[in-house]
């Protein structure tokens, strides 16, 4: 069953629960989109097929806040503000260095393998670098982890993953971009809130999403 955290005529926000794609891809497995759209083919027994609209993504093995569109109109007013940068996009992450600075700005130009969809960083004067940007605070550290907050200014594809890997501070469990990760453990990586203004009402919204109360997050409460 999916949480959902808002929704009216224009919009479903839910909690993209880990290890679901957000829509299709090679694997065939269930998706986010298709789950939604089936859910809401149910709940209001609509025939045929259901419109909604994928305004951004989540790295698979990520959970957290998920934004769709009802309309196609609600569709394009969010897609333009994930262009113009007005969506605020807040994670939180467990990273393993327990010395990493409170806080700062990272700033990087990142390079995507689309064949083993890896991303690494690369220099400023190369064609293919995407530049990646990011506001980061560390909330608590605990031995050799840093509990942080970041916002994204950039959404660049794994840019938390690769910016943090790059200065050796791999999240926790992440199984592409730390080579100690444990296997089958968990990324701590979580989308925990977006705030977006309503493609209607033109309200400022802000959406909130709590990661799971267990290792590595429990660091928090426990300092």
């Amino acid at each position: 069953m999916i949480k959902i955290l808002f929704e009216d005529n224009h919009l479903l926000v839910v909690e993209k629960p880990v290890n679901i794609p957000i829509q299709e891809d090679e694997s065939k497995d269930k998706d986010l989109l298709t789950l939604c759209k089936e859910d809401l083919k149910r709940r209001y027994d609509k025939p045929g097929n259901v419109y909604l609209g994928l305004v951004h993504r989540l790295d698979r093995p990520v959970g957290g806040v998920v934004i769709f569109a009802k309309t196609s109109k609600a569709a394009s007013r969010l897609s333009e503000q994930v262009r113009t940068h007005q969506f605020k996009k807040i994670y939180n992450a467990v990273i393993c260095n327990g010395h990493f600075k409170e806080s700062g700005t990272l700033i990087d130009y990142l390079v995507k393998d689309e064949k083993k969809n890896t991303v690494r960083v690369t220099k400023e004067s190369d064609p293919k670098g995407k530049k990646a940007i990011l506001r980061y605070q560390v909330l608590c550290q605990k031995k050799d982890l840093s509990y942080v907050e970041i916002e994204l200014e950039t959404g660049r594809s794994h840019q938390i993953r690769v910016q943090f890997s790059s200065r050796n501070a791999p999240l926790w469990a992440d199984q592409r971009y730390n080579p100690n990760a444990k296997e089958h453990a968990q990324i701590a990586l979580w989308a925990t809130s977006l705030t977006f203004f309503h493609p209607v009402t033109k309200e400022e919204i802000t959406i909130v999403s709590q990661p799971p109360r267990e290792f590595p997050w429990t660091i928090l409460e426990e300092v």
